[in-house]
């Protein structure tokens, strides 16, 4: 008798596993999710891209970059403002200042970047924030 309930247990034990659980099917999750919910988004991946590309077209307009090309532009953008930050508040910080001004960015810049390079970069700094102040009410700040 004990050899009949053994091989009766072990038959309704496969067919358990067998047998999908009662709320565990791809059909019942996938008629929960699409029933009135919205879908999820995808999370958007930050990427300077298509910033560098704009850049590129600029400089030399006939000239393309692969993929991965732009991938290690990216990184080294990435990278780059990065350390900016990070040095401009080591130095508000150093003068005692709670608040990151233009004028940190721009000593850090010229620290960072070699030669021709920082010239630039500043000089287009020093654009930008002209024209951010000029369309702004209120206190220039200080460069």
């Amino acid at each position: 008798m004990s050899s009949r309930v053994a091989t009766k247990s072990a038959a309704s034990t496969s067919q358990a596993l067998l047998k999908p659980k009662v709320g565990k099917t791809r059909a019942h999750v996938a008629s929960s999710s699409s029933a009135g919910s919205k879908k999820r988004r995808r999370r958007r991946r930050e990427s300077y891209s298509l910033y560098v590309y704009k850049v590129l077209r600029q400089v030399h307009p006939d000239t393309g970059i692969s993929g991965r090309a732009m991938a290690i532009m990216n990184s080294f953008v990435v990278d780059l403002l990065d350390r900016i930050g990070e040095e401009a508040a080591k130095l508000a910080l150093h003068s005692r200042r709670a608040t990151v001004t233009a004028r940190e960015i721009q000593t850090v810049t010229r620290l960072l970047l070699p030669g021709e390079l920082a010239r630039h970069a500043v000089s287009e700094g020093t654009k930008a924030v002209t024209k951010y102040t000029s369309a702004q009410p209120g206190p220039p700040p200080q460069l």
